[in-house]
């Protein structure tokens, strides 16, 4: 099985989604995030998911006569590679991408469902912007990126955080020269 095979399944999408942002979790504690799950498919998903080695077992004890494991995301076997993701087909791409958004989608609509949500205060948002960039730019701008968000991705779990999913997606569009001299907005 490919990473993107292993990885971009909807319902080991949303279990290496919930340990994103340095998390432990039992499966008890899954089970609770991902309660619209039958706990059989969740416990045969998580099973591949060790099995694969991204999700790793750091805990162990016992409960009740059971074994309750804590597990936590290995970030470098949660990846696809660049070469598995050049050689992916359009098809597969566009089954990788609808897995992105349908998880995406669910987790905006959990948010929705909690009691008193506020996308002011809770700092929701989302956006979409439009730019006219050359490769060299396009390169600089997820450098950027890249430096501005990493040492946000260390943050341990504490009082007053909370965590936040930032998702991208970047499209390459039409080439030319714009008409109207270029420059994009921000919608919201």
């Amino acid at each position: 099985m490919t990473s993107a095979d292993l990885l971009l399944h909807p319902v080991r999408l949303r279990v290496v989604r919930a340990f994103l942002g340095d998390r432990a979790l039992t499966t008890s504690a899954l089970r609770d995030e991902l309660a619209d799950v039958p706990p059989t498919t969740l416990y045969r998903h998580v099973a591949k998911l060790v099995d694969a080695g991204v999700l790793a077992v750091v805990a162990e004890r016992r409960v009740r006569g059971a074994v309750e494991r804590t597990y936590v995301l290995r970030l470098s076997a949660a990846d696809i590679g660049l070469d598995e993701f050049a050689a992916m087909s359009a098809d597969e791409h566009r089954q990788a991408f609808m897995g992105f958004v349908a998880g995406l989608l669910g987790e905006f609509d959990r948010y929705l469902d909690r009691d008193g949500f506020d996308v002011v205060r809770d700092e929701v948002s989302y956006g979409l912007a439009g730019m006219w960039l050359d490769d060299a730019e396009a390169a600089e701008l997820r450098r950027e990126l890249t430096r501005v968000l990493q040492p946000r991705l260390a943050n341990p779990p504490a009082p007053g955080r909370t965590r936040r999913v930032l998702a991208t997606v970047v499209l390459s569009g039409e080439k030319g020269v714009a008409a109207h001299g270029g420059g994009g907005s921000i919608e919201q």
